[in-house]
């Protein structure tokens, strides 16, 4: 009955905000109370869950969302994103955009969460859409989804990619060799297999996406004129600076050096903090203290939707959580020693993807199928190392309403949630069924 009562609240969220025209931030809190009500979790554990969850979700990426965002507004004050896209087409034709932004997400980026990810590039893929003429945002949004959580489960150092090594007992350099080939080839097909979607009338602009937040981007470009923009590496400056630093934490963490020092500078809070003040100073420099100070304001006002929205998609994760559905789904699925290398591989991939489609969120699907399946890997007659990519693939499927990655998508991006639903949850679906066959012929040659 667990699994029945998640799957109906997670529906009934999707039709009261896409048919009735319910608020995201209501109808989230809607479907907390039925499931943890029907599940029989209790009237004071219920809230406690929404509450937990909210709260958890804040001290994770709360400031990585304030900073980021306020930064964007900073940099959008001054032109900054234009001068970033015009130096981008001039390199780049218009119709390899969206793969160069895949390609380079998803095997530059993986050591930088995800939330970051999407908070940086997302201004830079809004900006370059009208490039790419009819539905030029949504190919760039599908684009920009695929290659942030390609690059998060398949490739080292993505946070998914070593917890599930990890679990697995899979060294890291073996993990990395079959995802490095896997990951990049999985966006680059989803990417192109979602633009054939697009040309076949799969978007419609006029309902899938928010027009205020491009207007209101497109104001603010043009009305700096171009010799008072910043140079190229000014504007890229507070965006690769942050990454920088929290790669080189990463890799430092990696290679096993450790100080107080480097975890303060790789921190992902600290770096944003960095690049908010470098876009700051910028800012002042460029346009003057009164439209930096109306930028600051301006993306105040946006942080704090986006804060609620994606709070309240964390409560909904929490509430799942605590019904014990991955504790259910533990006990449902066995496998004996002689079960076959394929049927080993789909089950590893469902038990992830309905882990996923259940709690929202790609690293507790991984990491909790990884830990299911864990004990009786040595039972198998297949490497780990398959298994470990078969519940990555499992866990990319079809990220949609209980995501808070899913709010901030739409929000960052300017999607209504009709879109967010017809890019991220899409793409991301589309990138774990043709990853699974990756898989099934890595499998062949992994040991």
């Amino acid at each position: 009955m667990i699994a029945l009562h998640t799957g109906i609240a997670i529906v009934a969220i999707i039709l009261l905000i896409i048919k009735v025209k319910v608020d995201p931030i209501i109808a989230l809190i809607l479907g907390c109370l039925y499931l943890g009500l029907a599940s029989g979790i209790g009237f004071a554990e219920t809230v406690d869950a929404i509450t937990a969850g909210f709260g958890d979700i804040m001290t994770k990426i709360g400031l990585l969302i304030g900073f980021g965002v306020l930064m964007g507004a900073l940099l959008h004050s001054m032109g900054a994103f234009k001068v970033m896209v015009e130096a981008l087409v001039r390199v780049v034709p218009p119709n390899r955009l969206p793969y160069a932004l895949t390609l380079a997400l998803s095997t530059i980026a993986p050591s930088i969460y995800v939330d970051v990810q999407v908070v940086l590039a997302a201004p830079v893929a809004r900006s370059s859409s009208k490039f790419l003429g009819k539905n030029g945002l949504a190919w760039l949004a599908g684009a920009l989804g695929t290659g942030i959580f390609c690059g998060y489960v398949f490739v080292v150092p993505g946070l998914s990619a070593i917890s599930i090594a990890g679990l697995l007992q899979v060294p890291l350099g073996t993990y990395l060799l079959f995802g490095i080939v896997i990951g990049p080839v999985t966006a680059v097909i989803t990417t192109w297999l979602f633009r054939r979607m697009l040309n076949r009338g799969w978007w419609n602009a006029a309902k899938d996406e928010e027009e205020s937040n491009a207007e209101d981007i497109e104001q603010a470009e043009e009305s700096v004129a171009p010799e008072k923009r910043p140079s190229l590496a000014l504007c890229l400056a507070p965006i690769v600076v942050p990454l920088i630093m929290i790669a080189t934490g990463a890799f430092c963490q990696l290679a096993g050096i450790e100080n107080a020092f480097i975890n303060f500078l790789g921190d992902a809070n600290v770096a944003l903090f960095i690049g908010l003040l470098g876009a700051y100073v910028m800012a002042r420099r460029y346009v003057g203290l009164e439209r930096s100070t109306q930028a600051f304001t301006e993306g105040l006002q946006t942080t704090g939707e986006i804060l609620l929205v994606t709070g309240v998609g964390g409560s909904l994760g929490a509430v799942i959580k605590a019904t014990g559905l991955a504790k259910l789904l533990g006990g449902l699925f066995s496998v004996d020693a002689g079960a076959p290398v394929i049927l080993s591989l789909l089950l590893a991939w469902f038990i992830a993807a309905l882990l996923h489609l259940a709690i929202g969120s790609v690293s507790v699907a991984a990491i909790t199928a990884a830990g299911i399946i864990a004990p009786i890997a040595g039972q198998l007659p297949i490497a780990p190392v398959a298994l470990g990519l078969a519940i990555a693939s499992g866990s990319l499927f079809a990220l949609q309403v209980n995501s808070n990655f899913f709010w901030m998508f739409k929000s960052l991006l300017g999607l209504s949630t009709q879109g967010s639903l017809k890019t991220m949850t899409t793409v991301t679906s589309i990138a774990s069924l043709v990853s699974l066959p990756l898989v099934m012929v890595a499998s062949l040659v992994a040991r």
